[in-house]
C-alpha cells in the first residue's frame, strides 16, 4: 500500500527544489517504511546540506522510518541557531577545517590553500576517490555535482551555488565559519604542502636574476620545493584576502 508524507524545506535547501515548488509543502508518496534520508534525497536535497530534521515537530536523525501522514520539516546549517544543539543530525560534531574538491574547482582550491586550509585536489579524481578521501581523512567535500554529495560515505559537504571564484570562496567561508581560522601563506598553492621560511643561500639557484638582487626573504614548500617571496604578486594576494577579512 502506498502512503504519503509532507515535506517542507527551508532556507538554502530550496536551491535544490524546482523553482515552481520552492517554499511550499511537497507531498511524497512511498511504500513500506523508508528512512527519511532516502526521501529527502529523492526530493533532490543532498544529506550533507541538512542540519535539522523535525517530524511532527520532534527532532529525528536520518534513519527514522517514514510513516504515513508525517509532517517533515528540514533545515540547513544556516538555521542552526534557531534550534537546540541536540536537534542537529550531527550533534556534538564540529566540521573539519580540511577539504577535498572536485575537478570543477581548481581555482577555488588555490584560494583555499592561500588562506592556509588543507585542500586536496586532482583533476583526475573520480566521485569514488572524493568520497573515499572525504570519509577516510575527515574532509569536507566541495563540489558542483549534487549527485556526489548524495553518496552515503560523505558526512560533510557543500554544493557551490556560484561558478565565480570570489563568490564560491565567500560561500565556503560563510558556511563553515572560516574567517577566524585563516592562516595565509602557510600552504603551497600548487601542491598543498606546508611552507617554511628558508635562507636565501639555500634557494638562490632557483631564483630569477632580478629576484636575487631585490629580495632577501624567502619561503619554500616542504613537499614540492616551490619557492615563494613577497613580490608584487604577494601584495595582490594580500588585497584578495582582505576582501574576506573586511567585507
Amino acid at each position: 500500500m502506498d502512503h504519503s508524507a509532507t515535506f517542507s524545506f527551508f532556507g538554502s535547501l530550496n536551491d535544490f527544489i524546482p523553482v515552481s515548488k520552492r517554499g511550499q509543502p511537497l507531498p511524497y508518496c512511498f511504500a513500506g517504511a523508508p528512512a527519511v534520508k532516502d526521501a529527502i534525497e529523492a526530493l533532490g536535497v543532498p544529506h550533507p546540506e541538512v542540519e535539522v530534521i523535525l517530524i511532527n515537530g520532534q527532532p529525528v536523525d536520518f534513519y527514522r522510518p517514514l510513516q504515513a501522514g508525517d509532517q517533515v520539516a528540514i533545515y540547513p546549517a544556516a538555521s542552526r541557531a534557531q534550534h537546540p544543539e541536540s536537534y542537529s543530525v550531527r550533534a556534538g560534531l564540529l566540521p573539519p577545517d580540511a577539504f577535498v574538491l572536485d575537478v570543477h574547482l581548481g581555482k577555488l582550491v588555490r584560494a583555499l590553500r592561500m588562506l592556509g586550509f588543507d585542500s586536496c585536489y586532482r583533476n583526475d579524481y573520480t566521485d569514488k576517490d572524493i568520497s573515499h578521501i572525504a570519509q577516510s581523512e575527515n574532509r569536507i567535500a566541495l563540489t558542483r555535482d549534487v549527485g556526489l554529495l548524495k553518496q552515503k560515505s560523505i558526512r560533510w559537504g557543500y554544493w557551490l551555488r556560484s561558478q565565480l571564484l570570489t563568490e564560491q570562496l565567500g560561500e565556503v567561508i560563510s558556511c563553515f565559519h572560516l574567517k577566524k581560522k585563516f592562516r595565509p601563506f602557510t600552504r603551497c598553492i600548487a601542491c598543498n604542502g606546508p611552507i617554511v621560511e628558508v635562507q636565501k643561500e639555500s634557494v638562490v639557484t632557483q631564483l630569477p636574476p632580478k629576484t636575487k638582487l631585490y629580495f632577501d626573504e624567502f619561503y619554500q614548500c616542504n613537499c614540492c620545493g616551490r619557492v615563494y617571496w613577497k613580490g608584487s604578486h604577494y601584495e595582490r594576494m594580500q588585497e584578495f584576502i582582505g576582501r574576506y577579512l573586511n567585507p
